[in-house]
């Protein structure tokens, strides 16, 4: 189990959600947490609230260099930093025949998709010039893995591939670390009562039970639970797995047609 105490971490996407969550329990197992939100006052608030009350920081992570302002920022605030929780995200619903491909759509790959590794980026220059060895998570989604059967009316086309993104690009960036600098762990969810979803149902007893929604602190407890046990693939659902099973038997039954298996 990670020992937290005397440690500092940043969870961006860290007002509400799945990053406030992560937020209080790193906070009540001894970090120093920096909050980082383009909702700047309700970070205030929420790092305010903490067990151990943190710093807040407002930043719009879809722009270029605010990734790595935001890295130097927290670092220097207690001189270290051992935790980024690369959390910051929003979803996008359009049919594909729809979808334009313009300034909204390129926003939700810049903040879901490319912020997190230019924050990896950024962190593994502070890591390498300062010596320490640090840790990354970066939040993806199960439409990471699929196109979850739950949600296949949702429009989420756009939303899923930025998430798909995500896991490629851990994956190669864990291949290409080998071992050095930080550990990297990719969280990801099925559904979790954000705001995203309480925008539509706010009553979450008024979601449907084959949902299978969880609520954000029972997310954050399974992603630090991964965290403890240096899990790469942090999966919040156990659907997840049947979820995968469609493309992989479609990829072998189209290799057994083509007799390549």
């Amino acid at each position: 189990m990670i020992d937290y105490t005397g440690t500092v971490a940043l969870v961006t996407g860290g007002a509400s959600g799945i990053g406030a969550a992560l937020a209080a329990q790193l906070s009540d197992r001894g970090a120093d947490v920096v909050v980082a939100d383009i909702q700047a006052d309700l970070a205030k608030e929420v790092a305010a609230n903490l067990p151990r009350p943190g710093l807040a920081i407002g930043c719009d992570l879809s722009a270029p260099d605010a990734p790595g302002a935001l890295v130097k920022e927290a670092s220097d605030w207690k001189s270290r930093l051992d935790l980024i929780c690369a959390n910051a995200g929003f979803g996008r619903r359009k049919k594909m025949m729809e979808e334009d491909f313009g300034p909204d759509t390129m926003n939700l790959f810049a903040v879901n998709m490319f912020a997190p590794f230019r924050i990896a980026q950024a962190y593994g220059e502070l890591l390498s010039q300062s010596g320490a060895r640090g840790r990354l998570m970066i939040t993806g989604s199960e439409n990471s893995l699929s196109l979850p059967q739950a949600v296949k009316r949702s429009r989420l086309g756009a939303y899923g591939a930025s998430k798909h993104g995500v896991l490629i690009m851990a994956e190669w960036l864990k291949e290409e670390l080998r071992g050095e600098l930080m550990d990297v762990h990719v969280l990801m969810p099925g559904g979790v009562y954000t705001p995203l979803i309480a925008r539509n149902v706010p009553d979450p007893k008024d979601l449907p039970p084959e949902m299978g929604v969880i609520m954000p602190d029972r997310c954050a407890e399974i992603a630090l639970k991964g965290l403890d046990l240096g899990l790469f693939y942090i999966p919040t659902h156990a659907h997840i797995g049947d979820d995968i099973r469609p493309r992989a038997e479609g990829v072998w039954d189209a290799l057994k047609q083509l007799g390549l298996n």
